[in-house]
């Protein structure tokens, strides 16, 4: 498909009476054929891009799950081993001192929890304490009160008295002034 020549495009035929004047290539089918899958090609490479993308994403498919299955195996490996050193060094040191602090912990605990029911024994025993003297002192009290109660009769009966023999010394008193008086006015 170059410029001019005496050259015959491929599937066209020499002109009829022999000469050596070049055919029009466009008169032909061959020869339109070729134009055709000439134009194609150019079309594709520079029209048609899908060949290229599909490689460049088959390239990147393959990059990105290559670094992606690389980076997964790095955390998967970065976990194994923080999985191991757990298990090997830092679970049988916390266990073993979980087990001297434990117990320490535990006698701490019976420690208080004896001396919580010290305190709670010796409160009980103090309101009973509390308890009965007030139930003690209520019945004295209350046997003071019947005690009052059954006196004050007797009391009464001797302020009574007292007072009638203080009336009958005031009136014999006042008799014997009257009589001293008596004895003054006819004077």
């Amino acid at each position: 498909m170059s410029g001019g020549g005496t050259e015959t495009p491929v599937g066209c035929e020499a002109a009829p009476g022999g000469g050596s004047k070049k055919r029009d290539s466009l008169g032909t089918a061959g020869s339109a054929h070729l134009i055709i899958k000439d134009l194609g090609e150019i079309h594709s490479r520079l029209l048609d891009h899908r060949p290229v993308i599909q490689g460049e994403t088959r390239y990147f498919v393959k990059e990105f799950e290559e670094k992606r299955g690389l980076r997964e195996m790095r955390v998967l490996e970065n976990l194994k081993n923080m999985i191991h050193e757990t298990n090997e060094h830092t679970l049988p040191k916390c266990r073993d001192t979980m087990r001297d602090n434990l117990s320490q912990v535990l006698q701490r605990l019976q420690a208080a929890n004896d001396s919580v029911c010290r305190l709670q024994q010796r409160e009980q025993e103090r309101k009973k304490i509390h308890s009965d003297h007030l139930v003690a002192s209520e019945k004295q009290h209350t046997l003071q009160w019947d005690d009052f109660l059954k006196e004050q009769p007797n009391k009464r009966a001797e302020v009574d008295e007292e007072h009638r023999k203080a009336m009958e010394r005031l009136k014999e008193q006042y008799a014997e002034m009257e009589k001293d008086l008596a004895k003054f006015s006819t004077f």
